[in-house]
């Protein structure tokens, strides 16, 4: 397996379903863009339709690629997620990545209705549907007895299509029809043998490349420990907690049961997350954990298992210190190049 250096691999931002405040994602997207990170991410769940957060910053931007971070299968139909994707390459003058993934039981069922069933085929399905359409081909499985139609108005650059996935199987569909994978909350070790089981789907394919990888790390750096220390127990107790069995239950079948035992017995008070000591393994191993200082070195580690980062934008701070965030990560100097969409 090729070793990527810190050097090669670019670095972008992203937002959770959780930041809401529309006048915040803009200033930090701005300011990524002034720093010469290469991307700007932004997650939807049940706050900001994430197409149209995007096409505002498309309209703010001129060189920051933009990503949807992602986006639920079941929230779309491929038609209109087409139509979407297509839109945006458009507005954004070829910067945008359609980010795609299967979302959870409690957001599918309890805010889109449907039951959360057989996700992996729904987003199978989808992927196929949708990079037909932005091909130019006719929609596959039309129902019978309808006349499968093409999407009108396609896009002068194509779209690349990335897949969120943590799951070996969901890894595997990554591999075999995506062209970026999109993981959220994976150890770096996680992250190496995640890049073999695409590898190893993409050539039972036949596709001869395989896709990159674009880790996303969620951010808990702050001026001091302590600071930085209550930043990751939100991140681990938000999603060990609130978002479904899935997040939990991949970390436990990475070796963490001990610390997400120890984070879960130890927070009796959500309103006031803490990180007790035998959970602090887990923060160092699937956060960007640390000081503003620490963060260079930490930086370069993720880097090192990744072909770009997603540093995902702590929730709840105040935008000066999602900034301060940024300037701790990005190049000491703006970069004045064009970044594209192609790297990440």
């Amino acid at each position: 397996m090729a070793v990527t250096t810190a050097a090669d691999v670019p670095v972008g931002v992203g937002f959770t379903p959780f930041e809401d405040r529309l006048d915040v994602i803009d200033r930090v997207a701005a300011h990524a863009e002034l720093r010469g990170m290469a991307f700007v991410s932004v997650a939807e769940a049940m706050s900001l339709a994430a197409p149209i957060v995007i096409a505002r910053l498309a309209a703010r931007t001129h060189r920051v690629g933009l990503a949807t971070g992602v986006l639920s299968v079941w929230s779309r139909t491929p038609a209109t997620l087409a139509l979407t994707a297509a839109e945006l390459q458009q507005h954004s003058s070829g910067r945008f990545v359609l980010g795609l993934g299967a979302s959870t039981p409690p957001i599918t069922e309890g805010f889109h209705g449907q039951r959360w069933q057989a996700p992996l085929e729904r987003v199978r399905q989808s992927i196929i549907a949708v990079r037909a359409l932005l091909h130019g081909e006719r929609l596959p499985d039309a129902p019978e007895g309808a006349r499968p139609l093409r999407l009108a108005r396609l896009p002068e650059t194509p779209v690349p299509i990335a897949l969120a996935a943590i799951t070996p199987p969901s890894i595997r569909l990554a591999g075999a029809l995506a062209d970026q994978w999109f993981p959220f909350l994976l150890p770096s070790a996680g992250l190496d043998d995640g890049r073999e089981l695409m590898a190893a789907a993409a050539a039972e394919k036949g596709r001869s490349t395989t896709p990159t990888l674009t880790a996303a790390v969620p951010v808990a750096l702050a001026a001091d420990e302590e600071s930085a220390s209550q930043i990751a127990a939100r991140w681990l107790l938000t999603y060990s907690s609130r978002m479904g069995p899935v997040y939990p239950r991949v970390l436990r079948a990475h070796g963490y049961h001990s610390e997400l035992d120890a984070l879960l017995e130890a927070n009796t008070d959500p309103r006031r997350p803490v990180l007790p000591a035998q959970a602090t393994r887990l923060a160092d191993d699937v956060l960007l954990f640390g000081t503003y200082a620490d963060a260079p070195q930490l930086l370069r580690h993720w880097q090192t298992h990744a072909d770009a980062l997603a540093l995902v934008a702590p929730f709840g701070l105040s935008p000066e210190d999602i900034v301060a965030v940024i300037n701790a990560v990005a190049a000491p100097e703006p970069s004045a190049a064009a970044t594209s969409t192609d790297s990440w």
